[in-house]
Parts: C-alpha cells; structure tokens; sequence
C-alpha cells in the first residue's frame, strides 16, 4: 500500500496514481489555531512566511530547537509532557506525508516528523520543571528591574562642591540646634503615666485638654521654639532676608520643624515620640496634652519616616525646605525666597541620589512627608485658635504666643 500525499495534481498523472484513497477530511475546532496566531508576535530573526519544518504551516519561532508553527510546538509539548506516543499508531505503515493539511490525520507520523527534524524531548519540561522555569524567569526579570534601577541611580547627578558646601552649614546647623543629637535614646525622660489624672477641660472643638499635661509640654515649648529660631539664623540665605520676611518664615515653619524633629525620633519599641529630645510622650498623652487630632499626624508621620532611616543631612535639608516656603502670606522677597528654596531642594535631591536609598521612588516619596508636614503646622494652628480661648492665658509661654499668635489658618 502507497503512503498518502494530499498534494494533489490535475495535470500529473503519476500524482493520482501514487495517491492515498480518498480519505474524508474531518474538520476539527482546533485546526485553525495556528492560523489565528499568526497575527500575533513573530520574532524578527524568521524569514517573512518561514515555513514549519515538520508541517509547512506559517512558523511563529524556534521551538524544541526546530522552527515550526505554534501547532506542531503543541502537539510535541503534549505528546511529551503526558507520554502520549506510545499509544500513537498508523493506519498506513507509518509512511504518512505531513502537511498542514493531513498533520492532524496521524499522530504517530506527525510525532515521528518531530523528532526526525531535530525537535528535543529533553526540553520539554514537565510541570515542577515549568514552575520553576517560570519562577526564574520571575526572579531574573526582577534582577533586572532592580539592576536598571541602580544604572540610573547611578546616572543621576549628585551634590557638586558648592552644593556639599551648602548640605555641610546645613547638617552643622541642625546639629547646633538639635537636642541631645544622636544621644536621645539615652537622655530622653519618659512622661510618667500618673500624671494627666487631674480633671479634663473640653474644648470648642469637642476635644478635651488635659492642663497637669500641658503644664509639663509648656515648660519644653521656649527651648525648643529657641532652637529652630537658632537653625534659620546659621543658614546664610536665611539671615540675608528682610528681618520682617525672616519672622513671617519662622512663625510658619516653627511648628512643623518641631514635628519633624519630634516624628524622627519615634521609637516603635515604646510608642513614643521625644519632643525637644528629652521628653517621651505616648499618643494619648500628647494628644490629652493640647494638641488633640494633630498628636496622630504626627505620630503617623513618625511611624511612615521611620522606614527612610534619614540622617543628619536629610533632615537639615527638609527643615531648610520647609523654612524656605515662599507662600507664606506677607512676605515681601518672594523670589528671592523660592530661589533660596530651589537650592536647598536641588541640593537635597542629588543627595539624596548620593545616599542610594533602596526605596523605589524614594525622592517624591520624601517630598510628601514635606507636605504633610505643611499639613500638621495649618491644623496646629487652627487647634492653636481653640486653645486660646479655652485655655488660661497664663499657661501660655511669652515667646509660644508670639510664635503662634496671628497665624493663617
């Protein structure tokens, strides 16, 4: 019996005589699938229409390490992964022409044309294998996310020496004027629990004021107000400013550097924040102790800085950004002020590019914390209005009415 050949000829009579009996085609849902992806992704080191070494059909790439069309990759991946060639048999003596018309006619010449043309049953894997293949693929893609990541780290500018200049009066300033520096842990006094047992004062705005507690913040507020009146005088732009332009900066920003110094010195462990670097205040207690609502901003903003670890440098130069902010209202050298503060930001930029932080997006992320701080200085100031009403003006330090009196809410 002669094999079969679909490529018939009605002008050669040696074509009928050598073909198959007709043979029904029967028609399958899936005998076109290789038909459709061929609109899909082809790899550019294929020939325009490469042909499929086992059928003829329309090749989408290397497969197995044979070119052939995504429907004999399949059948060959199929075979493999569930042994299914041992059951394959042939109707005709395993002479069958495979084409892509007749390739799914017989499974076992079909499978014999895979392997003859080279296709490799050893890199057929099964599903542990694809699993990990696909987890390494996984893992790879990320290595090379991150690689990228640190190739434009390393593309991006970093201080240049007037600006290493500027980050050094910068961090000097701040460690000035920072109390106990480094050493806070170990100097800080923890509020004690007893006290704030006293009576409660409501307030118009629905909060309640504990006095014993505020008595005891009050005594830290002048020093530390003090000290960040100390950090702007030792920055040069600073002190070049109109004297009227430097106070409307320091009302401003006066609070929300506290809350930053404040929030950099959450300590996870107790729950606590050390306000002016001696006192450590649990939430409740900072919040009994005047500052209602705004206590939470900023032990959240304590508890979200905590994952940036920021050093000396990066602090000084956020507090330096915050000083710089030139829509304060009443100022008069606008510009000159947003020039002051483009400094510091680019300066603060490309250190922070130096510093190679691991966090994705680590700079816009830092820039929000700036205005989250701006935040909690307009709500210190509105709860600052209540306050005063309901408070005796005698609890109030002279310079802490002078600081926070007249404020934009």
């Amino acid at each position: 019996m002669e094999p079969m050949s679909n490529k018939q000829d009605s002008n050669s009579s040696e074509g009928d005589e050598k073909g198959w009996p007709d043979v029904p085609k029967r028609k399958r849902k899936n005998s076109q699938c290789s038909v459709k992806s061929m609109s899909g992704y082809i790899p550019s080191y294929l020939e325009k229409d490469e042909p499929c070494v086992v059928c003829g059909d329309k090749a989408t790439g290397y497969h197995y390490r044979c070119i052939t069309c995504e429907g004999c990759k399949g059948f060959f991946r199929r075979t493999i992964q569930k042994n299914l060639h041992p059951s394959y048999s042939c109707k005709y003596e395993g002479c069958c022409i495979i084409d892509k018309i007749t390739r799914n006619q017989c499974q076992l010449c079909r499978f014999k044309k895979c392997i003859s043309v080279g296709m490799a049953m050893d890199l057929v894997l099964d599903d542990s294998k694809r699993v990990a293949k696909r987890r390494l693929i996984e893992e790879n893609r990320e290595k090379r996310k991150k690689e990228e990541m640190m190739r434009m780290l390393q593309t991006r500018p970093e201080p240049d020496t007037a600006e290493w200049e500027l980050i050094r009066m910068v961090t000097e300033a701040h460690r000035h004027t920072n109390a106990q520096g480094s050493s806070w842990k170990q100097k800080r006094k923890f509020l004690p629990d007893d006290i704030g047992q006293g009576p409660m004062m409501p307030t118009s705005d629905g909060d309640k004021v504990d006095l014993e507690v505020f008595s005891e913040f009050t005594k830290i507020m002048t020093p530390a107000i003090t000290r960040v009146v100390d950090f702007a005088k030792k920055l040069p732009m600073f002190s070049e400013l109109p004297c009227e332009d430097q106070i409307i900066l320091l009302k401003g920003c006066c609070m929300e550097i506290m809350s930053l110094r404040a929030a950099v010195r959450y300590d996870p462990d107790s729950e606590t924040l050390t306000l002016n670097g001696e006192m450590a205040v649990k939430r409740e207690q900072l919040k009994n102790g005047g500052l209602g609502v705004v206590s939470d901003a900023i032990f959240d903003l304590g508890k979200s800085l905590a994952q940036f670890n920021l050093d000396d440098s990066e602090v000084a130069l956020m507090q330096a950004v915050l000083l710089m902010s030139s829509d304060r209202s009443g100022l008069t050298s606008v510009e000159k002020i947003e020039q002051c503060q483009e400094a510091y930001l680019l300066a603060f930029e490309h250190y922070i590019n130096y510093r190679k932080h691991n966090i994705p997006h680590f700079w816009p992320k830092l820039l929000m914390k700036v205005t989250d701080l701006r935040m909690i200085g307009a709500c210190h100031a509105s709860r600052f209005l209540h306050m005063k009403v309901e408070c005796p003006n005698e609890l109030f330090p002279p310079l802490f009415l002078e600081v926070f009196e007249d404020q934009e809410v």
